[in-house]
């Protein structure tokens, strides 16, 4: 996308975890009221909406999008779109929603991600997720996500060297963040050596993945309000997405080289040159940690480190708080959460409440341009977002 056509003016994000007394609707609801609150826009004024849920069969709402109009009836009769891609769901909407201002059909766009999964079993959830993956191949199809990404593991230290002290650190750098985070569904720290062992309260998921190694089954809604540039200028806070990158990779896993991440790098490449910045100019990232050993691909697709070498940026501090790149301030998916459509909404929330200066405890001072990535499947769907600080 072209620089700046498009800005972020308000967000919504109810508490991730587990919700049983609210329906997928009343997230839905309640994240849209707060987005449209905090931009201070009229429903009248939003011109079409657009859902991130990836389903799959955990709700009985299949036909989910103009759930959105319940949060006001200005909002009848306004045209509704469900996005779906995998994990990606909710970065999907955006894109949406975005391409929808771009093209002139709309200035005022209100996006929500949401999903609710608590209320089935970790087995159905498991099954659900794992249709993410290659039907057409017998082994593919017969794996679990904690499985496919087991296997990454197990290449990784084939390949390079034995990931899981990395894997470990990134857990308890990522519960810990998440103490900072009002809204995360874990507010538990776990050091490094509880995560880097395996016991009764961290047992094996699929080996050599932990308990800690995994990401969250989540309730949870999250929603931004876009505009294009030029409306945007009337509204008091403005979030310009500097540029929007999508890249889709092959399904099957045994078509590519999982381990290169090649994917995720060409979307966070295409993002930062598509920004026209470099890695350096960031002052912060919000990633797709759906398992610690993603995030750590993902240091090696952002090339913060050498493949094999993602270790190296939690050794020197380069990704905690208060290092150069801090990464997943939030807590991740890790910690804060995984309602699988809301995530990728979620990621572009709370990076627009953190560059117009109102993240919380989890404020990095000064902050001017952060990145967002949101993958879908095993490395397929891939989103990557530059955000630019205009106006707190």
């Amino acid at each position: 996308m072209n620089r700046h056509t498009v800005s972020l003016v308000g967000s919504g994000h109810t508490k991730f975890g587990r919700l049983d007394a609210l329906r997928l609707e009343d997230l839905i609801v309640s994240a849209a009221r707060e987005a449209m609150d905090d931009a201070g826009v009229p429903a009248s004024e939003v011109d079409a909406v657009f859902l991130g849920h990836f389903n799959s069969g955990m709700v009985s709402d299949g036909f989910a999008s103009s759930l959105i109009h319940q949060a006001s009836p200005d909002l009848r009769f306004k045209p509704a779109v469900r996005c779906e891609n995998a994990c990606a769901s909710g970065a999907a909407a955006i894109a949406a929603g975005v391409a929808a201002i771009q093209a002139g059909q709309a200035e005022i766009a209100l996006v929500v991600g949401a999903e609710k999964m608590t209320h089935n079993s970790t087995a159905d959830v498991t099954r659900a997720l794992a249709g993410a993956g290659y039907q057409n191949d017998a082994d593919e199809a017969a794996l679990s996500f904690p499985q496919v990404f087991a296997r990454a593991a197990q290449e990784y230290t084939r390949r390079y060297r034995d990931p899981l002290p990395a894997m470990a650190a990134i857990a308890s750098k990522n519960h810990g963040n998440a103490m900072r985070n009002p809204l995360a569904q874990m507010h538990r720290a776990l050091d490094v050596e509880a995560c880097n062992t395996v016991s009764d309260r961290n047992p094996l998921i699929a080996p050599p993945l932990r308990l800690t190694d995994c990401s969250l089954v989540t309730d949870g809604a999250a929603a931004v309000i876009l505009a294009s540039a030029e409306r945007a200028r009337s509204f008091p806070r403005e979030v310009a997405l500097r540029s929007l990158a999508h890249v889709s990779d092959l399904l099957p896993m045994s078509a590519r080289d999982f381990l290169a991440f090649e994917g995720p790098r060409k979307a966070i490449g295409d993002a930062l040159a598509g920004a026209g910045i470099q890695l350096r100019d960031l002052d912060f990232a919000e990633v797709h940690d759906c398992f610690t050993i993603a995030e750590l691909l993902i240091y090696e697709a952002m090339g913060l480190a050498p493949a094999g070498e993602g270790h190296r940026v939690l050794d020197d501090g380069t990704v905690m708080r208060g290092g150069a790149l801090p990464v997943n301030l939030s807590g991740g998916l890790k910690a804060k959460g995984h309602p699988v459509g809301a995530t990728g909404v979620s990621m572009h929330a709370l990076g627009f409440r953190q560059l117009t200066g109102r993240a919380g405890e989890m404020q990095v001072d000064g902050a001017s341009l952060g990145l967002v990535f949101n993958m879908g499947g095993a490395a397929v769907a891939n989103y990557a977002s530059v955000l630019e600080a205009k106006r707190a």
